[in-house]
């Protein structure tokens, strides 16, 4: 039997940026690369067409979807590799190969490990997409759009991609304009859960705290349990009601949360920095308060990182936490406390780099 053919799908807009290294790193493992413009005015198109991708324009009509699935509809290949320009393959590529000796049809689910900074310091967080389509598999949702199957399995697959378009030096090209997207879909149903989660995400993103908080809790009234992002729907829900320094009711959330994630590094880690950031507001609570930070992040140390989660942030179960308690413990003077948590945290990371 012929082996299967495999394509790389993309829609992009002034990606001059990153669209090579996305080409590049893709081109090994697929038969072709199609790109699908909606209306660049940089170097994006050259750069795609030098790589040896075939270009093709789309009028951009506010719709994800349909701009996907133009660009599905070029394509002949038996599965697709949907991707955007500021992603790239790390690892992985194999694993995408090998479904050209592969006739069952499911959903491939990869790996994204999306690059951001927050409160200064760069993180990776890890989430399971589905990105690799069997050929007629089309998007609904005018944004954060999904591939709809009915009836078709989903499987992780050991691919493993790369993102850095939220990084701080890229994030302001995008500013705005997910926002407006999806007050288009609020505005035809104010209580969904995942519109009003990913609306927060975007006001968090741009440090709009007070406003995600908003959402947040508008989503979190009509989360299922079992969703798969309620997960990074809490840790950030904990995250802006802090930086809005609305303390009492993070602490709320968090004692309502805490018999679902006792599995989640990431919610503790989140607990211990309400805890400190009330403290140093409210120097009177500290008392309470300090011991309280500690436990949280040990805590977290005792689960681990956990990356069966989806929106878990590496290192939280591990260098991470050690890191904030070695901080933590020198800022009280207890020098003992703080080098061994620092000799930890230099084994955890020399351990990882293995």
């Amino acid at each position: 039997m012929p082996s299967k053919r495999i394509a790389l799908v993309m829609i992009v807009r002034n990606e001059a940026r990153s669209i090579a290294r996305c080409l590049q790193s893709v081109r090994p493992w697929v038969d072709e690369m199609i790109v699908l413009d909606t209306g660049s005015d940089d170097d994006t198109v050259s750069i795609a067409e030098s790589l040896g991708a075939k270009v093709h324009v789309f009028t951009w009509c506010d719709d994800f979807s349909a701009a996907r699935n133009a660009a599905l509809a070029l394509s002949s290949a038996d599965w697709n590799l949907v991707l955007d320009a500021d992603e790239w393959i790390i690892s992985g590529g194999e694993t995408l190969a090998a479904l050209r000796h592969v006739n069952e049809e499911f959903i491939g689910v990869l790996r994204l490990d999306d690059e951001a900074e927050v409160e200064g310091q760069r993180q990776v967080s890890k989430t399971w997409l589905s990105r690799i389509l069997p050929q007629h598999v089309r998007y609904v949702g005018r944004i954060h759009e999904q591939p709809v199957s009915p009836g078709m399995s989903r499987r992780q697959l050991a691919l493993v991609v790369g993102h850095d378009g939220y990084l701080e030096q890229h994030k302001a090209v995008k500013q705005g304009r997910n926002e407006v997207l999806l007050r288009m879909e609020l505005a035809r149903n104010p209580e969904d859960a995942y519109f009003n989660y990913q609306l927060g995400k975007e006001l968090e993103i741009y440090a709009r705290f007070a406003e995600a908080v908003t959402c947040y809790e508008k989503a979190l009234l009509h989360t299922e349990a079992e969703a798969n992002w309620r997960h990074d729907l809490v840790v950030r829900s904990l995250f802006s009601l802090k930086k809005a320094g609305k303390f009492e009711r993070a602490l709320h959330l968090a004692e309502a949360e805490m018999p679902y994630w006792q599995h989640s590094p990431d919610f503790f880690f989140a607990i211990g920095d309400v805890l400190l950031d009330w403290a140093i507001a409210d120097p009177a609570q500290a008392e309470v308060l300090l011991p309280m930070i500690a436990s949280s992040w040990e805590r977290c140390l005792e689960i681990g990182d956990n990356p069966t989660l989806n929106s878990t942030v590496i290192g939280r179960g591990s260098f991470l936490a050690a890191k904030n308690l070695h901080a933590f413990h020198l800022s009280l003077g207890q020098t003992d406390q703080a080098e061994y948590f620092a000799n930890l945290e230099r084994e955890l990371l020399r351990q990882r780099s293995i």
